[in-house]
């Protein structure tokens, strides 16, 4: 993919101007950028939603280029696995032609053939191992598969971008743009995303402001800033020592320059008056101008990633049993999302609460801070507990016809507007901005300003949950240095690797059973998670060695039932897809056995003609052998599950 001369504006800013570059094959890029600098805006025009102010966008012909869709209204009420499906649109057509041709009254000789067509489309495409591509997709992607032949209209907003993310993967494009992929997605399921990009093998443009995802994936930054898009070769680690590096060698190499300039005008200030001294003067201040040029030419415009100051100082500390939580319930309708959660916490403990998206952890914060009331159980905050709540649903803690001044000081009546300016100059509001209504700010400004009132509160417990969704990687940043100095006790819910590894001292995962409470840090919790697996599949093969030994009869009590009433479902459902892959070949070499026996076939047809009819019998005879031969030995495996229930 190609950009030349790119320039593109947002009202009288310069999001970038004049910019050629080239993405290749192969290559994983890494978009960032401040918020508002003109990364989303480049996603739209690469995928040709935007037209740019001038320039354009070259994609070859032989290339194809998938981008995730936000519109997933197209497909509400078809089923997930054909929404995935759908991301091979050639096979996908395939398949629905075929359907109707199927379901059709009559089938001649003009049928017969568009089956075998459609047939042909369907396995150059990967047709018959397309449902279960889609179904692994899905299930990496936190999507089980008793959900897979649902409508997608029963699913939340995340995880219908689940489903569209899954489309655009299963479509295997050449090149891949993502804006913010990991924004709906648990721990695990971006962790199971990083391992299928990084292992994708064309060229990747993502956007996202989990550092530790861009780590995992990028071979190369794609740096947007000074008015410009500058390409670094390494991870996002890699590209912030470059850029730093690059950045001292402008400053140095101009102040050389400044330096060299200020000794030449001394020169001509002391000698430019005398006549024997001239022509030196006039050579030095050509040198002058010179200089001034070539300092202009490399002079950085400014830069547009701005770091907000982020400082919170509890005004008193709490007692030292912070809350405690005893057996709390909450069910939606027939769906238990938290059972018999129990905890104490401490002060100064910073609580990192991480499981699966639907499993309660922020109805469990929404239940400590009062916005949902629980089932059963009960919450106890401990002795001059004083909470600040930073909820995912920002619009919630706000009214949009508030100006950001008036909004945040009904917070501390006592505040004058000097210091409520203060507070929000921290989180860069300044000037006429505070006066501004909060209908028109974006998701990052709600998020500057929700911090901004943590900062005025002085609370000595902070809850977060996701606060990394709408900032840039530099409020991330300043949020974690501000976190790490807080003398307080930190909860906090977040799908950002990077942030949950440099805060939490403490881990609670949410299971359908409870609460598995963790002493330690993240990257401590994995490795003993990782201890713990491998420690069940050494147990595992130790068991399944000892069942071989032991006879037939009482090996057979250990069978996991489940597993086996799996297979023995899959076999039944693969047999029946035989069956009918069998007879739909019959059909077809039938039609063509028609051809061959009639009367004047060898006189109508040229011998390359009755070559290729002769071909295409044998390629189809081979077929229904090769099906036939797996539909006895799936037939095989049935009886023997069978025999085993």
């Amino acid at each position: 993919m190609l950009l030349s001369n790119l320039s593109m504006r947002f009202g009288g800013k310069i999001l970038f101007k004049n910019v050629s570059l080239q993405f290749n094959p192969g290559n994983h890029y890494g978009l960032i950028g401040a918020n508002g600098c003109g990364k989303s805006t480049l996603i739209k025009i690469m995928t040709g939603e935007t037209i740019p102010e001038t320039g354009s966008v070259i994609v070859p012909k032989q290339l194809k280029l998938g981008s995730l869709s936000q519109d997933h209204y197209l497909y509400e009420k078809y089923t997930l696995l054909d929404v995935v499906l759908m991301g091979r649109q050639e096979l996908w057509k395939a398949l629905e032609d075929k359907n109707k041709l199927l379901l059709s009254e009559e089938f001649g000789d003009f049928e017969c053939e568009e089956l075998v067509r459609l047939e042909n489309i369907i396995e150059k495409t990967g047709g018959y191992q397309a449902e279960s591509e889609a179904a692994e997709l899905l299930e990496g992607l936190g999507i089980r598969a008793n959900r897979h032949r649902h409508p997608l209209e029963l699913l939340s907003g995340g995880y219908k971008l689940r489903v569209l993310l899954a489309q655009v993967l299963f479509g295997k494009p050449d090149i891949l743009v993502l804006d913010e992929p990991t924004n709906h997605l648990d721990l695990d399921s971006i962790k199971w995303l990083e391992i299928y990009l990084k292992n994708f093998p064309g060229t990747i443009i993502v956007t996202s402001h989990d550092r530790e995802f861009l780590n995992g994936i990028c071979t190369h930054i794609a740096d947007v800033d000074y008015g410009t898009i500058k390409i670094y070769k390494g991870n996002y680690d890699a590209y912030e020592i470059q850029k730093e590096a690059n950045k001292d060698q402008v400053e140095l190499t101009l102040k050389k320059q400044d330096k060299k300039k200020a000794d030449l005008q001394e020169f001509i200030d002391r000698f430019g008056s005398k006549a024997t001294k001239a022509k030196q003067a006039q050579s030095k201040a050509k040198l002058v101008e010179n200089i001034e040029e070539e300092m202009e030419s490399i002079q950085m415009a400014p830069s547009s990633r701005i770091y907000p100051k982020l400082n919170f100082v509890p005004t008193r500390n709490s007692g030292i049993k912070v809350i405690e939580a005893k057996e709390i319930c909450k069910s939606f309708g027939e769906k238990n999302v938290l059972n018999k959660v129990s905890f104490t916490i401490e002060r100064g403990e910073r609580i990192a609460i991480i499981g699966p998206n639907g499993i309660g952890k922020s109805t469990l914060l929404e239940i400590l801070t009062n916005n949902e009331v629980l089932d059963q159980g009960s919450f106890e905050w401990g002795f001059a507990a004083q909470v600040a709540y930073f909820p995912q649903n920002h619009i919630r803690e706000m009214e949009a016809n508030h100006s950001l001044l008036d909004w945040l000081g009904q917070f501390d009546s006592k505040a004058t507007d000097q210091e409520l300016r203060n507070v929000l100059g921290r989180v860069l509001f300044s000037g006429d901005t505070v006066k501004q209504p909060l209908s028109i700010l974006s998701g990052g400004e709600l998020a500057r300003l929700l911090l901004a009132k943590m900062m005025l509160l002085k609370p000595n417990v902070l809850i977060f949950d996701e606060p990394t969704n709408h900032l840039d990687i530099e409020a991330i940043e300043e949020l974690i240095k501000a976190l790490k100095a807080y003398e307080g006790t930190i909860l906090l819910v977040s799908h950002n690797r990077y942030f949950v590894s440099e805060i939490a001292n403490r881990i609670f995962e949410v299971t359908n059973e409870g609460v598995n409470d963790f002493q330690g840090t993240y990257s401590e919790y994995l490795e003993k998670k990782e201890k713990d697996y491998l420690s069940a599949q050494r147990v595992l093969s130790q068991r399944y060695s000892n069942e071989q030994s032991e006879s037939k009869q009482n090996a057979s009590q250990h069978i996991d039932r489940k597993l086996l009433k799996s297979q023995i479902s899959q076999a039944k459902k693969r047999l029946a897809e035989l069956e009918k892959e069998c007879n739909e070949l019959e059909v077809k070499i039938a039609h063509i056995d028609s051809f061959l026996l009639k009367e004047d076939f060898y006189q109508k047809h040229t011998l390359d003609d009755q070559r290729e009819f002769h071909e295409q019998k044998s390629h189809l005879e081979k077929q229904h052998h090769d099906a036939l031969s797996e539909w006895e030995k799936v037939g095989m495996e049935l009886q023997n599950y069978e025999g085993n229930a």
